[in-house]
């Protein structure tokens, strides 16, 4: 298949895919969620891949959804936006589901979005300068789909620190948390990666795809319900009068005025 928003690269066995926007900091686009889709199950069929690298180009990792697509959701209809929310669950579910290791490379902000991108792989190495959040409700929205599986990970306690502060997370806070799973230096990121895969390609392809079938299947049934809630949540969220507000203020770069502060 023809990518135009990401590059994929195999060699001995490792499947790189790269998050090639640079120059939107690799925001999440339609096309590029459809390419990713497209990217993460065609190697998890591929015999010839063993492992998967995710990574971005440029200064970062992925900073959350496109700005010209936030504009566009402001006119969508209810169908719309429940049509796009379940996209972005297709994404990570691919992600989630896939039989391959999958290893993210952060090299730089990894924000809403690109925050669970980074962290749902099996393993996540960042740059000392990585920063993580989810900053979904400054803009009036909700971290709906992306909060089964960071409860999962962190824990509910600190599931609610980050998903209603929506504060950004520096690495070594990330490392403390359970996000991230090791600090490199930045020429070391990529070799580093590559040396977790050379490791992971000597073990079984078939027993490394049942292991995580089996801790996927151990909470399938609650996520799966779970998942088709955060769907409908993310999809109503969109038509709130503070999340108009949210998107509004943060494209005219000014403080929100929340409709719902001022509901009587």
């Amino acid at each position: 298949m023809h990518y135009e928003m990401i590059q994929v690269h195999q060699q001995s066995g490792l499947c790189r895919i790269t998050l090639n926007r640079p120059d939107k900091r690799n925001a999440l686009h339609p096309q590029l969620i459809g390419e990713l889709i497209e990217a993460f199950r065609a190697a998890g069929s591929d015999a010839a891949c063993g492992a998967i690298l995710l990574t971005g180009a440029g200064s970062a990792f992925c900073a959350g959804l496109d700005l010209e697509h936030l504009q566009s959701l402001e006119h969508k209809t209810p169908a719309e936006h429940h049509a796009d929310s379940a996209r972005i669950a297709e994404l990570f579910l691919a992600l989630y589901d896939c039989p391959r290791p999958t290893i993210a490379a952060v090299n730089g902000a990894a924000i809403a979005g690109g925050c669970g991108l980074a962290t749902l792989c099996d393993f996540t190495l960042a740059v000392p300068r990585a920063r993580f959040g989810y900053t979904e409700v400054r803009i009036g929205f909700i971290p709906a789909i992306v909060s089964s599986f960071l409860r999962a990970q962190v824990g509910e306690k600190q599931a609610r620190d980050l998903l209603l502060t929506g504060r950004i997370v520096e690495a070594p806070e990330a490392l403390a948390l359970g996000l991230v799973n090791r600090i490199v230096e930045p020429e070391e990121l990529l070799p580093a990666c590559e040396a977790l895969a050379a490791e992971l390609l000597k073990n079984s392809p078939e027993a490394i795809a049942a292991t995580k079938r089996l801790l996927r299947d151990q909470t399938r049934a609650a996520l799966d319900a779970e998942i088709a809630a955060a769907v409908q949540a993310n999809a109503d969220a969109r038509l709130t009068d503070d999340f108009r507000e949210g998107i509004r203020s943060f494209l005219e770069k000014r403080p929100p005025q929340w409709p719902s502060l001022n509901l009587k």
